[in-house]
């Protein structure tokens, strides 16, 4: 019998290096996702705090605020000041070896100008450079700093999310940041197959601006066609009609329903079968024009039940139908569980560290959590050595901690 190989690991990317010197969320989120990809990912930090999020708690689990903790497993981290000669000589000397550096310096900064991805090309021509930031390349806002919350503002998620006559309300998400990170990984993925066509890197760039307008998919559309400003709907869908959380006895649940089909087996469990012959709804075109009078004839007749009633009777006849669920009811639910989306890391400092793990497998198999979130500058004693740095050096540079103001 000839010896079976062994089963590929689920990680694409392993051998590949990539050097994180971003920080706060779609930076961090974005190597987080290449390192669960198989990726060594090396992330540089201030010696004096590192990440701010670092310190964005409570809560906070170990050292650490828990929001650091969500974008930054499967990393090692090591400590230098990018503003001295000898912290970029060191950069330099770790960006050599890499196929990624991901940054999101403010445009203008000094840290922008050092590692200016010009000159980085020109040095390394083989490397991908992401760079992320607010508002993008161009234009008058290019040198704006900015947030997730700036961001959904200025690119109009804020002025659909909230109840029609409340006030724009934040996503639960961080949409911007997330959307910039997701799209991030895109462009240094897409660059890493067109190096091996080419033999040489790609500068990438994305911003949470661009993202936030990415995702208005038929907001914009539909905006583009009418040329009329759309106003919020709570929970509601602009294109379909029952299709939002409705509230039943002893709180809400979701109606999703897609076709005129669903909603006439809808009107039959409710008892109102007349509901699907009626003019003002009968396909979702008309329910949709008629959705003020459509909401109060179903409000009226949920609320006289509870959520586990309706979900059940809706869910037996076909329609699209869920409880609202909180995060301990997801995190205990068999789903997630069978899923395998939440898998464990042994944390220096907390131990056991639960963190949800990356949604695409790869031949059946999720990519593992491997490590969990680096202390600041755990790994920067075993970085330097493999940089080439003796021990003399080594305690120099990581004596050198300075009192710099960290920049955007």
């Amino acid at each position: 019998m000839p010896e079976s190989k062994p089963e590929p690991k689920p990680e694409p990317l392993s051998g590949m290096r990539v050097v994180d010197l971003s920080k706060i969320l779609a930076g961090p989120y974005a190597t987080m996702s290449l390192a669960d990809l198989g990726a060594d990912v090396i992330k540089v930090e201030h010696p004096d705090g590192g990440d701010p999020t670092r310190g964005w708690g409570p809560p906070f689990q170990g050292p650490d605020a828990t929001y650091y903790l969500a974008a930054n497993r499967n990393k090692r981290s090591v400590t230098l000041d990018l503003k001295s000669p000898e912290g970029q000589e060191a950069a330099h000397r770790l960006i050599a070896t890499a196929d990624v550096v991901v940054e999101n310096f403010r445009p203008g900064s000094s840290l922008a100008r050092a590692f200016d991805h010009r000159r980085l090309s020109e040095r390394y021509p083989r490397l991908v450079v992401l760079h992320i930031s607010a508002f993008g390349e161009n234009g008058p806002l290019r040198d704006e700093p900015g947030y997730d919350m700036v961001a959904q503002a200025s690119a109009g998620l804020m002025s659909l999310t909230g109840e029609p006559d409340g006030p724009p309300v934040r996503a639960g998400y961080a949409m911007g940041d997330l959307g910039a990170a997701l799209f991030g990984i895109i462009g240094v993925t897409s660059a890493l197959v067109e190096r091996e066509r080419t033999g040489r890197g790609q500068y990438v760039t994305t911003s949470l601006y661009e993202s936030l307008l990415a995702l208005h998919v038929n907001w914009a559309t539909g905006y583009f066609a009418t040329g009329e400003r759309p106003a919020r709907l709570g929970s509601g869908h602009p294109s379909l009609v029952p299709y939002q959380a409705y509230p039943a006895s002893d709180g809400h649940f979701v109606i999703a329903v897609g076709n005129d089909a669903q909603f006439r087996k809808l009107s039959e469990v409710l008892g109102r079968p007349e509901w699907a012959d009626d003019p003002r709804f009968a396909t979702n075109r008309d329910r949709v024009d008629n959705r003020r009078a459509l909401n109060t004839e179903l409000n009226s007749v949920l609320t006289g039940a509870t959520v586990a009633h309706w979900c059940g009777l809706l869910k037996d006849a076909g329609v699209p139908v869920t409880p609202i669920r909180t995060l301990d009811e997801v995190y205990d639910s068999p789903q997630t569980e069978a899923l395998g989306m939440v898998q464990e890391a042994d944390h220096p400092v907390v131990g056991p560290l639960q963190q949800v793990a990356f949604p695409v497998n790869f031949r059946g198999r999720r990519p593992p959590v491997r490590t969990a979130p680096p202390t600041l500058g755990q790994h920067s004693h075993d970085v330097l050595a493999e940089l080439g740095y003796d021990e003399a050096e080594i305690a120099r540079l990581l004596r050198r901690t300075t009192h710099h103001v960290q920049e955007d």
